[in-house]
């Protein structure tokens, strides 16, 4: 059976490395996400670092929740917690922004032109 008591005790032992490291991260994986879907690079390229940028915040989220599991109720864990949620849905918005682009745009190429 798998135990992850270690890797919980790990998470909160080594608390303000892992955050130190997740929430500058998370910022710029995530402002990378949208600036890469505004500027409408491929969408493969946009996956990848949609990818990335998801890793990072559900590290975070899942962080964030072994403290909640020991009953550690404080603001920082509210305020990482809301980050790891925004990036999370601020890189499906980016990705469904692209895709909607996309697609009105193959709509606009695949529409007849009408003349006057």
């Amino acid at each position: 059976m798998l135990d992850l008591s270690y890797l919980a005790d790990f998470s909160r032992t080594h608390c303000i490395a892992i955050c130190a490291f997740l929430v500058p991260a998370n910022l710029l994986a995530t402002s990378q996400t949208l600036w890469m879907a505004w500027q409408q690079r491929p969408l493969k390229q946009l996956y990848l670092m949609a990818a990335v940028a998801a890793l990072y915040a559900i590290a975070m989220v899942l962080h964030v929740m072994t403290w909640l599991w020991i009953g550690v109720i404080m603001l920082p864990t509210f305020v990482l917690l809301g980050l790891g949620s925004t990036c999370l849905i601020s890189n499906a918005l980016a990705i469904g922004w692209a895709l909607y682009r996309r697609s009105q745009l193959s709509q606009r190429v695949a529409s007849p032109v009408r003349s006057c």
